[in-house]
């Protein structure tokens, strides 16, 4: 593995993606027995993490596991520590952007083994958000590995965390998951959505996507999933239910007033007492009511503990 952009970066020749998910999912379990049983791999290596946007989660579990691999870690804000960057070929500079990514990229690439970035879309431009400039320009120009910590499509490291979790937890061979849009007071990407629905194509397990009309994730990564606009219907007989909000894909930005769709205890009585999943931060009593969040159902502080098993085992399959 050379990068961990998507889910595609684990598929074998042939395209399978089963024996790699396995060996990273065996490797995360590894690692929440033994945490520092590869403490000297990464003794001598730099990885720089370099965040466009605001992180918790994120930020320390990649950490984390970097420092429990032995590795030295940089870490920048953009807005706060860098040079405003332009990632468009052929532009005339004389605008904002002090610095091209090109050189960006290539620069930190010779003080770095590996870099992480995480950046978001705008959410104003559909076209210019999925051509992924950033990450790709990245990718193109850095020279070592790149890791997404997310970009404006996709949330891999989130989504190896929620297969791992789920895998955990799962009490049958093949879970019905569920992964239920719900209401916000602003909007957000749909990275996390698209990613999840991606990487659980490739888990034993039978997924549906519940949204409202006019809030369907792009076919590119929901595939052939089941899509429902009635989440009463979906959540019936749910093992788990993954909480998610995401603004329009077609009406690109867009927040939507649904507030009926909040994920309530009434809610979760449809369900085959589900596992309750979110990737954090969640807004209380908008998106999950408190005595849903507060219940022995929900499972997301150990979810959000198992992220520095994914970034540990991507980091050490990566520099190995």
């Amino acid at each position: 593995m050379d990068k961990f952009i998507s889910v595609a970066d684990i598929a074998d020749p042939l395209g399978g993606y089963g024996e790699n998910l396995k060996q990273l999912l065996d490797l995360m379990g590894s690692y929440q027995k033994q945490p520092l049983k590869d403490s000297e791999i990464g003794r001598g290596k730099t990885i720089g993490l370099l965040f466009f946007n605001p992180s918790l989660r994120t930020r320390m579990s990649t950490i984390k596991a970097s420092q429990n691999l032995g590795m030295q870690v940089i870490s920048m804000n953009t807005s706060n520590d860098g040079w405003a960057l332009e990632t468009a070929d052929g532009t005339v500079m004389d605008q904002g952007s002090a610095e091209h990514i090109k050189e960006a990229a290539a620069v930190m690439g010779t003080y770095c083994d590996l870099l992480a970035i995480r950046s978001f879309p705008s959410l104003k431009d559909r076209k210019s958000d999925y051509a992924e400039q950033v990450i790709n320009g990245f990718v193109a120009n850095a020279g070592v590995p790149v890791i997404n910590l997310e970009s404006a499509t996709l949330h891999p490291l989130q989504s190896l965390t929620d297969v791992f979790t789920i895998d955990s937890l799962s009490k049958k061979d093949k879970p019905k998951v569920v992964l239920t849009w719900a209401p916000h007071v602003k909007a957000l990407p749909q990275s996390v959505a698209n990613s999840f629905a991606e990487w659980m194509q490739h888990y034993d397990c039978d997924l549906t996507i519940a949204n409202p009309s006019g809030f369907d994730l792009s076919e590119k990564y929901r595939g052939d999933v089941t899509v429902m606009h009635d989440q009463d219907a979906a959540l019936k007989d749910a093992d788990f239910v993954y909480v998610k909000n995401w603004s329009a894909f077609e009406d690109y930005g867009t927040v939507g007033d649904f507030p009926d769709w909040k994920i309530t205890a009434e809610k979760m009585k449809l369900t085959n007492d589900a596992a309750l999943l979110h990737c954090l931060p969640v807004r209380r009593n908008v998106v999950i009511d408190d005595a849903v969040l507060d219940s022995e159902q929900s499972h997301v502080i150990q979810q959000a503990g198992n992220r520095v098993l994914a970034a540990q085992a991507v980091i050490k399959t990566i520099i190995s």
